[in-house]
């Protein structure tokens, strides 16, 4: 017999665990996808690689569009639901990829994708909230770190097919994928509880997010500060080919030290940082670190062959230590500072901001470091950590703003979810 008696509001790790293993499953399958998805579509669709990045771009712009729209739907219905018809279509449209022979097909399908994609961001910051329990920080570093490692796992995996260079290695890397949105979903509707919405207080409307002008500024911060990312997997690189006598294989290096560095610290680092006080510091402390890492960057230029691979080495693992530290923050501002009943709506803008200032970062990067060379790489560096040292005050302004919470509105679930039993996993008969 199950037992039926856990602390009302305590964590379920049940749900947890489920949550990790459909977001383990769906990004080995993006680790898959990610890795041979521009060599699909040029060498075997024989699109030129101009088209690609304009669909692509095309596709990301308009998948802006769906983060509030789907937060709210996720608030209203319940994140689960809204969630797995994300995965649903993201599912079909990733299938629909070896069938396309056009740039019109290709963008298409490509921004039905990522409408899908930033729906089920949203809807999934939103069970992320309900399901991590009373150490919600410690639930999300665990969660990231899994995810950091299903990455790396569909990267490797990604390797062969791209070794063997054939269409039907391609193909299978797509239906992969396609299949790892369908397990993740097959996975949530057995075992992640469909959670009731909280009841919305009076005049909350469907744009309130961007009223709360605390929380937007700091998904600005957040926008600005995710460069980061791609100073690692896009701006690096190409220096190091570009600028540098390093070896080929460190660009290869470089991404195995970054994920595995996330990897390990992640949990360590990321369950301290639980409250948006803590998530302002944090901000600052990767500042810090990524004005140490980016002028260490642009020494790899300035030392022999030999010693470049060490140096890029080094300045990946202090950039990595900064990511985790940046990712935690953001963590807890996004989440701690969002209402209870609006986590949908919130996490609808937060994936916004992120993506958008994804969207822009291979321009900013490329174009204006690149083009100042040493000097770019010292201004990106000074950039961050301006942008973290704004952390602690955007933090301390967003508290003062929030409505006390009294007893009754503490977000421990005062009723079980949907269709579930005494212990929050769905039950199927």
């Amino acid at each position: 017999m199950r037992s039926s008696q856990r602390a009302r509001g305590g964590p379920d790790f049940g749900p947890q665990r489920a949550l990790i293993a459909a977001s383990f499953v769906s990004r080995v399958g993006n680790g898959l996808f990610n890795t041979a998805a521009a060599l699909y579509f040029t060498l075997v669709v024989h699109l030129p690689a101009t088209q690609v990045g304009v669909g692509l771009t095309i596709a990301g712009l308009c998948g802006l569009a769906a983060g509030i729209p789907a937060g709210n739907l996720a608030d209203r219905y319940g994140p689960r639901p809204v969630w797995l018809t994300a995965l649903a279509v993201q599912t079909v449209a990733m299938a629909t990829f070896v069938l396309i022979d056009s740039w019109l097909a290709f963008t298409l399908v490509a921004t039905l994708d990522r409408l899908a994609g930033t729906a089920a961001g949203a809807a999934g910051g939103a069970i992320v909230s309900r399901i991590g329990g009373e150490r919600p920080a410690a639930f999300r570093a665990r969660l990231r770190t899994y995810v950091n490692l299903g990455v790396v796992l569909g990267t490797l995996g990604a390797a062969f097919a791209v070794q063997i260079d054939t269409r039907p290695a391609y193909t299978a890397l797509i239906l992969a994928n396609a299949a790892s949105f369908a397990f993740a979903a097959l996975i949530g509707l057995l075992r992640i509880p469909a959670y009731r919405p909280l009841p919305r207080p009076p005049g909350h409307g469907r744009l309130a997010v961007l009223a709360d002008r605390p929380y937007v500024a700091f998904v600005a911060l957040y926008s600005a500060m995710g460069l980061q990312y791609q100073t690692v997997s896009l701006l690096l690189p190409i220096w190091l080919s570009a600028h540098t006598d390093a070896p080929r294989w460190t660009v290869a290096a470089v991404y195995a030290i970054n994920s595995g560095v996330c990897a390990l610290l992640q949990s360590r680092l990321g369950s301290r940082v639980e409250t948006p006080r803590q998530g302002g510091r944090a901000f600052r402390i990767a500042g810090l670190l990524f004005l140490l890492s980016c002028p260490l960057m642009a020494l790899t230029a300035d030392v022999p062959a030999w010693v470049a691979p060490a140096i890029a080495a080094a300045a990946v693992c202090v950039h990595s230590v900064g990511e985790v530290w940046e990712s935690s923050g953001g963590y807890a501002l996004a989440f701690g500072l969002a209402p209870d009943h609006a986590q949908g709506q919130y996490q609808g803008l937060f994936g916004i901001g992120f993506d958008a200032g994804q969207a822009l970062a291979p321009v900013v990067l490329t174009g204006l470091v690149l083009g100042l060379g040493h000097a770019g790489w010292l201004l990106l560096g000074v950039f961050f950590a301006t942008v973290g040292a704004a952390g602690p005050p955007v933090a301390a302004w967003a508290e003062r703003t929030r409505p006390a919470r009294t007893p009754a509105q503490e977000r421990p679930d005062e009723s079980p979810p949907l269709e579930t039993t005494t212990d929050g996993v769905p039950e199927h008969r």
